[in-house]
């Protein structure tokens, strides 16, 4: 074990501890979640509870660290250690010293991740010891996993199988090898996650099998929840084969649809269906904070130079000063609810506004209050404390993020999306530049993609010459990365008319007149483009959007309905007039912030028509993230 391994005993919970009064508590409550997501935290705790304290006695927690983060959500490291968790580290290959006898892991069907784990129960049998392991794989232990471990231990599958209660019997210890469903994850009052590993790859492949499986799973899962989902729209060919699956595998489950349906309409959006999204830089504060800095499992890690000048107090007092800041960004802050789904122009001025509020609130202790009066002035102080800390917080990221985006090169950079988004003009100089320059390779094939897509692909001599130019630049390793993106499709040579032109018409993906502080479309992140998959699922609302067949057909993938008939005895339900129609929005390959945003804005200024959205999805991304993913995971694709 390394020593970096030794370190992670607290690391990996950090804001998961009791809160003071005027601190924001790190993980959502869920209060204003339109469909108590707060079920979902309990459930995965519970089930959390249950695997603990299966293992008896104290033990350690070895986590795969993408885990890590999402585990954050449904127990924080004091419920852990009142059920025996001594020690919490991350998987590591090698020898891992520890004097616990009982080693429970937490993993990911991944083959690395499993073979290291082996390599620790070797080490130890090497040494003599004797343990008891506990392997309980994440959501699902698939064929390949479990054949690895039976091959590598020596023991025989039929005699124990997957989830044996007597274990694996090695020469001096135990290994027992079980499941740990965390399907979904429930990240803010309206936001929903898998945080499936390799999802940008994923999202790419013609089928996969394994994905859509976890994905069909989850929402057979919140259906046995919220109840049956009366209505489902399907737009892709994942999406599609998701809702052929839900339709059979439903009647496994049928016994379990007790409940009232709280969600009305599900919507399944296959990331095919619009890359150009993920592909362009955000302009809304939340999407700009992912973009340039970075939101990890509702965090947001902050260099100390960045929150030294407005003094933003630190959750933990005894943090190094030269080290990160974890801040959490959920509805439990006041403040930055307000500012998340803003044009970054609108949050400035707003800011302002808050801090003037909250100086004249102070002044009133200046005032002679009667107990009547400071009775109520006492009574707001703690939230006018939090909003305070908040706001001295976001003056900081904001602050930061405008140094940023005044940069030349950022600018250039968005108009050069929004010109060849707009008008479809050429941005081949620019990526040029870019190259010439030597900026990031991601920055390059976001643009070169976001280029190939919008035109129907490269023109072959330029398309040859950004191969040439990237591979003498960057290097010969990425050879096979340009491969794979043609084979996908996103970097290809031109073929044929582009049909963007059309969509942008007739879709409106596009307004040239758009008022940043007081929009009227949720074009305005980013700055005048609608994104794609938010029209569309705006179309769907509208009567007769199925008469739309030439839309729909130019958009990547088939379109599918079907209406489930509700169980007996659960179609009464008790008639609210100020109940708004819910609807689960659920992204096959990853969602953006931006979307988020926008899909938030269509429910405020509209919600007679649009009602409650829940966004669920495999994965929060962006577009640095979602370009990454495709680079690494297929370059480790043989």
């Amino acid at each position: 074990m390394s020593n970096n391994n030794n370190n992670n005993n607290n690391n990996n919970n950090s804001g998961g501890g009791v809160q003071g009064g005027n601190v924001i508590a790190p993980y959502p409550t869920f209060a204003n979640s339109v469909i108590g997501l707060g079920k979902l935290k309990e459930e995965g705790r519970k089930g959390l509870i249950q695997l603990l304290d299966a293992v008896k006695g104290k033990k350690v927690l070895v986590l795969d660290p993408k885990l890590s983060g999402p585990l954050g959500f449904i127990a924080e490291v004091t419920l852990l250690k009142e059920h025996g968790v001594e020690k919490i580290y991350y998987i590591s290959p090698g020898r891992f010293p520890t004097d616990s006898k009982s080693i429970i892991y937490l993993v990911r069907p991944k083959v690395e991740l499993i073979s290291n784990i082996l390599d620790n129960i070797e080490h130890h049998g090497k040494e003599n010891q004797s343990k008891d392991y506990f392997i309980y794989v994440v959501p699902r232990i698939t064929k390949l996993i479990s054949t690895l471990i039976y091959d590598k231990t020596g023991a025989s599958q039929g005699s124990s199988g997957g989830n044996n209660e007597g274990g694996i019997l090695l020469e001096s210890s135990r290994l027992q090898l079980g499941e740990f469903e965390l399907n979904i994850i429930p990240f803010d009052d309206d936001v929903i996650s898998m945080e499936y590993a390799m999802n940008s790859i994923d999202y790419c492949m013609e089928e996969n099998k394994s994905r859509d499986f976890y994905v069909c799973k989850s929402l057979i899962e919140l259906q046995i929840r919220y109840g049956m989902i009366p209505k489902i729209i399907a737009k892709g060919d994942s999406s599609c084969r998701i809702l052929k699956m839900i339709s059979k595998m439903k009647n496994e489950y049928q016994h379990q649809f007790h409940t009232c349906p709280e969600i009305d309409q599900l919507i399944i959006i296959d990331r095919r269906t619009d890359l150009f999204t993920p592909l362009l830089t955000p302009l809304t504060y939340e999407g700009l904070i992912d973009e340039l800095i970075g939101i990890q499992n509702g965090f947001v890690e902050l260099d100390p130079q960045i929150t030294a000048s407005t003094a933003v107090k630190k959750d933990n007092p005894s943090e190094s000063a030269n080290k990160k800041g974890k801040h959490p960004l959920n509805a439990n802050d006041k403040v930055y609810s307000t500012l998340r789904d803003l044009n970054f122009n609108s949050v400035g001025p707003l800011l302002n506004k808050k801090a003037k509020e909250i100086d004249e609130y102070y002044k009133q202790r200046h005032n002679n209050l009667n107990t009547t009066q400071l009775r109520d002035y006492m009574k707001k102080f703690t939230s006018i404390q939090q909003e305070h800390n908040s706001s001295t917080l976001h003056t900081a990221i904001a602050l930061h993020i405008q140094k940023l985006v005044k940069d030349p090169s950022f600018g250039k950079r968005v108009e050069a999306e929004m010109s060849l988004i707009s008008q479809g003009e050429s941005v081949d100089e620019y990526i040029e530049e870019c190259i010439n320059r030597q900026e990031s390779l991601v920055k390059v094939l976001r643009l070169l993609c976001l280029s190939s897509l919008v035109n129907n692909g490269i023109k072959q001599k330029q398309f040859e010459f950004f191969k040439r130019e990237i591979i003498q630049s960057y290097g010969f390793e990425h050879i096979q990365t340009l491969e794979n993106l043609e084979k996908l499709g996103m970097f290809k040579k031109q073929d044929g008319k582009s049909v963007f032109p059309v969509l942008r018409k007739s879709l409106d993906l596009f307004s040239e007149d758009i008022d940043e502080n007081n929009p009227n479309d949720f074009s305005y992140g980013f700055s005048g483009y609608a994104p794609l998959s938010v029209r569309l699922i705006q179309n769907f609302f509208r009567p007769g959007w199925e008469a739309k067949e030439d839309s729909l057909r130019m958009i990547t993938g088939p379109t599918e309905k079907i209406y489930q008939e509700l169980p007996e005895g659960s179609q009464q339900r008790g008639t609210n007039a100020t109940r708004n129609n819910v609807t689960l929005v659920f992204f096959v390959g990853g969602v953006t912030f931006a979307e988020i945003s926008a899909l938030r804005w269509l429910s405020k200024h509209d919600g007679s028509t649009y009602g409650d959205f829940v966004i669920g999805t495999t994965k929060l991304i962006n577009g640095n993230s979602f370009m990454t993913s495709i680079m690494e995971n297929l370059n480790q694709k043989k």
